[in-house]
């Protein structure tokens, strides 16, 4: 049977101290869908990696250890080692830009003011890939951009952002699966 080959790249940085951070929810989100398809993420060469397999489809799931700011080293690497083409890829982010809940698909754009697609665009030289935006919104203080970011997530938050991951976990299997035609769409939980 042949396989079709994807790569799932989630955002996020490594550590600890970054756990159910509102910049981490890429990572949680790719944690999440890797052990609902039974896998474990083992550690290789600039990421975190499992691949899962639905039907005829592999996906080559990465967690960079580049931290978010360098993601773009991790990305590149690992579509070239598999031969993935760049349409082939899904890059899941926070986006301070949306509201929390709400999760939108686009298959190019730009970086948005986000520093980890900002770095993939400066290795790959494109903004054209895709990308699954995940809103955290924008509940902080002038000048306290990055302590929200880098900030866990509040107590009434919690109930949104598990529903964000379930969620989620289905919005992968259908892109995957389906491939969505649509430039962009948009979902609010």
């Amino acid at each position: 049977m042949f396989m079709k080959r994807k790569l799932l790249i989630g955002l996020g940085n490594v550590g600890e101290a970054y756990v159910s951070t509102h910049h981490n929810i890429g990572f949680d989100i790719v944690d999440a869908w890797v052990t609902q398809h039974d896998q474990k993420f083992q550690l290789e060469k600039y990421a975190w990696v499992a691949i899962v397999r639905i039907k005829n489809v592999e996906v080559i799931t990465i967690k960079p250890t580049t931290y978010m700011n360098l993601s773009g080293q991790a990305f590149r690497y690992w579509m070239q080692q598999y031969q993935i083409p760049l349409d082939q890829t899904l890059t899941v982010l926070d986006d301070l830009n949306i509201p929390l809940g709400k999760l939108k698909l686009r298959l190019s754009g730009s970086p948005g003011g986000h520093n980890g697609l900002k770095h993939i665009e400066e290795v790959l030289q494109t903004e054209d890939y895709p990308r699954l935006r995940i809103g955290i919104g924008n509940n902080y203080s002038k000048g306290k951009q990055v302590d929200y970011v880098l900030g866990k997530w509040l107590k009434n938050e919690a109930p949104v952002v598990k529903l964000i991951i379930e969620n989620c976990q289905a919005t992968l299997n259908t892109i995957f699966l389906e491939e969505p035609k649509a430039k962009s769409w948009e979902v609010t939980i």
